[in-house]
């Protein structure tokens, strides 16, 4: 009979190779498993190779991800919501730097895809509403405003959390995203209560 994997083991794993990265330690087979008091045979049953353990590492940050969208609220201000979900976005980014790189190493596959797609969604779930109540243009896609508003925080927000740039640098945020929702069809007087009022929600 099979013993039954503990889920401990496999988190135990995540977080201490997280936590080689940022120290910039080289991981290893054996280096990942030191002091863990776990075997080398557990990086195959949890994870099936060191290929695993990225993929792993991968859907982890996404996981993160939309651990830190789930409580961003749905108000009768859509356009402070897709605000408040890039300032969780960009918490999210600060808060776990070596996931967030992780995330977008392509080289490695994710466990499942539709569960990081599910992140996007979030956003675009809020820019629909923001058409619906009539701040974005009957043209405008959702999708690709959801895409845009992440571009523009990733953009600056990689620069903070492992580049050259200073947190103040953020600051452009929510610039960039009235810049955006105005184009998008939004009053720039609201658009700038909206955008500051969601980026100054919690994180």
């Amino acid at each position: 009979m099979a013993r039954t994997k503990d889920p401990a083991v496999r988190t135990l794993l995540i977080e201490r190779a997280a936590q080689m990265l940022r120290a910039r330690e080289p991981i290893t087979l054996r280096s990942l498993v030191a002091g863990t008091g776990v075997s080398t045979m557990a990086v195959y049953t949890y994870f099936g190779s060191m290929d695993g353990l990225w993929k792993a590492l991968r859907q982890e940050g996404f996981t993160r991800l939309a651990a830190k969208f789930a409580p961003v609220p749905a108000s009768d201000d859509p356009v402070a919501d897709l605000a408040g979900l890039i300032a969780a976005y960009v918490g999210n980014a600060l808060e776990h730097p070596d996931l967030y790189r992780v995330m977008f190493d392509a080289s490695f596959d994710l466990e499942d895809l539709k569960a990081a797609d599910a992140t996007l969604d979030f956003l675009v779930q809020a820019a629909r509403r923001g058409q619906e109540a009539g701040r974005f243009r009957a043209d405008i896609v959702p999708l690709d405003l959801a895409i845009q508003s992440w571009a523009a925080a990733h953009g600056l927000v990689s620069l903070v959390a492992n580049g050259p740039l200073s947190a103040e640098t953020l600051e452009h945020v929510p610039i960039l995203l009235t810049a955006l929702y105005v184009n998008a069809g939004d009053d720039p007087d609201r658009c700038r209560r909206s955008v500051a009022a969601g980026w100054a929600r919690p994180a």
